[in-house]
């Protein structure tokens, strides 16, 4: 079961910052390394002018951490593309936030259908949000507010009309961290059994997982730990404390046991070399606190 932690009736205020991020992207790096016209109008009046001019945005620090946010999208987004080649027709955004996928999807003349699973609470502002900005809510997109203190992810999903015999893929970025160990494992033990007996016409399922996680605090150096508590101390103010962290390789065994395959679990190197290679304006992750990994059923 997943359950969130987010305060009752409170929409989540590291969704606006993931999604200011992701807009001060598009707006002050060139080449962009994720196209999301969506990212700016979603945020509304004023939002342009906060990018450009606080520092918080415009800094070095702000640069990593736009590019974190950047990089993460675009990897999920690039699996989800495979995915779909592999027959997957279903995809899951868990803890969609201001995530806007849905609104340029396309993949939407080929079937997918997207699933936004969030907090009623965060659902329904961006709800507003997208009204605000007169964003069109396709008929390819379902809502799914979930209060999982009251019901199961799999039984949102399938109230939702998702059908866990088909083939989908989930993305959870930005999530992993906020939620107990047992509840991640849980969840992955969920995707793992989507469509495990389901089949493209290629023969190999579409079905699969993307997300991004924390490292233990005490493999860093003591340099690094001061940015992870500053990290921290900041999450925890806006009521969202970190909660679970993965070692590399403990994850990659904790996926293989659950089922998965083809499994990928990259840190800031490799994002560095996949993503942001040949640039010139210094755009990088950081690379000493969150990992991405990716795996198949």
């Amino acid at each position: 079961m997943l359950v969130s932690p987010m305060l009752e009736a409170r929409p989540s205020r590291t969704a606006y910052m993931v999604a200011m991020r992701r807009a001060a992207h598009q707006l002050l790096d060139h080449p962009k390394i994720l196209d999301d016209p969506i990212a700016l109008p979603i945020l509304g009046k004023g939002a342009e002018a906060r990018l450009r001019w606080e520092r918080r945005f415009t800094n070095r620090a702000g640069r990593r951490v736009r590019a974190s946010m950047a990089a993460r999208s675009r990897y999920a987004e690039d699996h989800l593309a495979a995915a779909v080649e592999r027959g997957a027709r279903q995809y899951v955004i868990l803890g969609a936030g201001l995530d806007t996928f849905a609104y340029r999807n396309p993949y939407e003349q080929q079937g997918l259908r997207v699933f936004e699973v969030d907090h009623p609470a965060t659902q329904a502002w961006k709800r507003e949000l997208l009204d605000r900005a007169a964003i069109n809510i396709p008929d390819s997109l379902t809502f799914v507010p979930a209060d999982f203190e009251q019901q199961t992810l799999s039984e949102a999903l399938r109230n939702a009309g998702f059908d866990q015999a088909r083939a989908a893929f989930f993305s959870c970025l930005g999530v992993t961290m906020y939620l107990a160990r047992e509840t991640v494992l849980s969840t992955l033990r969920f995707i793992a059994s989507c469509g495990s007996n389901s089949t493209s016409a290629f023969g190999a399922t579409g079905g699969g997982v993307a997300f991004d996680y924390l490292v233990p605090r005490q493999s860093l150096s003591w340099t690094r730990r001061l940015v992870f508590d500053a990290m921290a101390r900041r999450v925890r103010r806006a009521g969202e404390p970190f909660r679970t962290f993965f070692g590399a390789d403990e994850l990659t065994e904790e996926l293989t046991q659950i089922g998965f395959h083809s499994i990928e679990n990259i840190g800031g190197a490799e994002i560095n070399a996949r993503y942001f290679s040949g640039r010139t304006d210094g755009l990088r992750v950081p690379g000493i606190l969150g990992r991405f990994a990716s795996a198949q059923v």
